[in-house]
This record gives structure tokens, sequence and C-alpha cells, in this order.
């Protein structure tokens, strides 16, 4: 009960934008844990800071605190659990952020035989896992596959989570592929239809909702219409900003806007976007 309490106290710092107090609330926890020998609540904590590290950029600290709670759940005899995928899930996601691709398709893969072992078919936390996979597999350049596991994950959320945060980011997810392999078609019905989840369903505030953004923006200038393209873009980074302040998200969008004023011929805002992008300001 009181370690529920806790994670209730810690989305309320989350919702609450008191993104300063997060870290230390955190290592309390973890801290309390490991004096009581609460392994349970070790783990819990842990898995959050893993994620919170990943979202600020502090990659070396994800990473160390990824293979110490992996190794701990070893020695506890965890390693074919469903908690033991879960971390390496969110250790895989780690390595992916820190830009280690072998390492991270290693967790995922690894992560993948346990729910296969271990979960029903359709359980949503597979929609996780297949949604990072194929982010992975985006990056490492294999497009197609990265486009398979992406439907798997659709084909999940829909069912169990119908106009969710959650449908909606992997919508997202799917148009910005879908531009990569040049089906800009497919890719603006797939983002027209995230978008009208967010707006429906009011959730501007969600920090996922920058990616649907950034998205609009990528379609926007892929149909040459740069003046809305850039307000989409300034639009995401002004959220990425408010959620995780001048992350590596905000650097690529930045990036991303600086392009696209070049080609609109706004010379200011495009040193301006370049040198936000460059962490020069």
């Amino acid at each position: 009960m009181e370690e529920s309490q806790k994670l209730l106290e810690l989305d309320q710092l989350f919702q609450n934008e008191k993104y300063d107090e997060i870290e230390p609330f955190i290592l309390a926890q973890i801290a309390s844990a490991k004096e009581n020998e609460n392994h349970a609540a070790y783990i819990t904590f842990s898995n959050e800071l893993i994620g919170f590290y990943r979202s600020i950029g502090q990659h070396e600290k994800s990473l160390l605190i990824s293979e110490d709670i992996l190794l701990l759940m070893e020695e506890l005899g965890l390693e074919e659990s469903v908690h033991f995928g879960t971390t390496l899930l969110n250790a895989a996601t780690a390595y992916r952020a820190a830009g280690k691709s072998m390492e991270s398709l290693k967790c995922y893969e690894r992560a993948l035989v346990i729910y296969e072992s271990t979960l029903p078919h359709e359980d949503e936390r597979f929609a996780g896992l297949y949604n990072n996979l194929s982010l992975l597999l985006q990056q490492m350049g294999e497009l197609d596959k990265s486009l398979i596991f992406l439907d798997n994950a659709l084909h999940i959320i829909k069912k169990t989570m119908p106009d969710s945060v959650e449908t909606a980011t992997s919508l997202t997810n799917k148009a910005l592929l879908l531009f990569q392999l040049k089906r800009k078609e497919e890719a603006s019905k797939c983002l027209e239809e995230a978008l009208e989840i967010f707006r429906t369903k009011n959730h501007y505030n969600d920090p996922h909702y920058s990616a649907a953004l950034s998205g609009l923006g990528e379609a926007y200038f892929h149909f040459g219409n740069y003046e809305k393209s850039i307000q989409a873009y300034e639009q995401a980074i002004e959220l990425i900003q408010k959620s995780f302040g001048k992350s590596e998200s905000y650097r690529i969008v930045c990036y991303n806007c600086a392009v696209v004023c070049h080609e609109a011929g706004f010379s200011e805002k495009e040193v301006y976007y370049k040198k936000e992008a460059e962490g020069s300001l």
C-alpha cells in the first residue's frame, strides 16, 4: 500500500511539473527500500529512475541503474519473470536512447522471449515492447521490419486502449515511418487520426502530443506548406521544453524547424533554431 501511495505521489510531481523534485523523491524511495531490504520497491523505483534519466538525456546514469537492477534481479532468481522482462524493456530503451543499438536489440529480444512465455498473446505490455522495438529498427534502417512491429503494436492498442494517448502516439510513430517509406498519403491519414484523438480527448498537455505536432510539422513540410510546418514545430518545441527541458528531442525538433525555416527563407528563425539545436544558447 505504501509503495502504491508513493507512486501516486510521483505521478503528481510529474503532473504538477515539479521536475526538480522528481530525482530526489525517487532516490529517497530507493534508499528507503534498500535500508528495509524491500526488493520489490527497490526494483519498482529503480525502473522509474531509468525512465526519468533517459527522458532528460542522462544516459550514463540511466544505463548504470539498468545494469544494477538487472544484476540484482538475476541474483534474486527473477530472470524468467514478467518483471525482469519489463526491466529489460526499460534497459533496452535506455540503450536505444544512448545510441547503443546492438545492446538495445539484445535486451528487446530477450524481453520478447520472456513475454511470449509468460503473458497472453494480446497483453498490452506487448504493445509497449513492439513500439519500442519498432523505433530501434527504424533507427537501424530496417524500415520494413519496423513497420511490421508497429502494426503489431497498433493491433493490440486499438483493442485494449482505443482513443488513448498510447493509440495516438503509435499512430504518430507510424505516420513518421510511412513518411520515410515515401508513403505520404497513408502517413497523412495516420497523423490526422492521431491528432484527432489528442484533440477530442483533451490530451493537449500530454508530452506525447509534442511528437504528433512534430509529425504534423514534417507532414506540412513534405507537402510544401512551410509556414504551417514551422508553426507545428514551434508548438512541439514549446511543449518539449515545458515537459523535458532542452533535451535531445528538443534539439532534434529545433534542427528540423531550422531546416524548414531555411526552405521558407526565414533566415533569422533559421539561425535561432540552429543555435538551439547546437545547444549554444
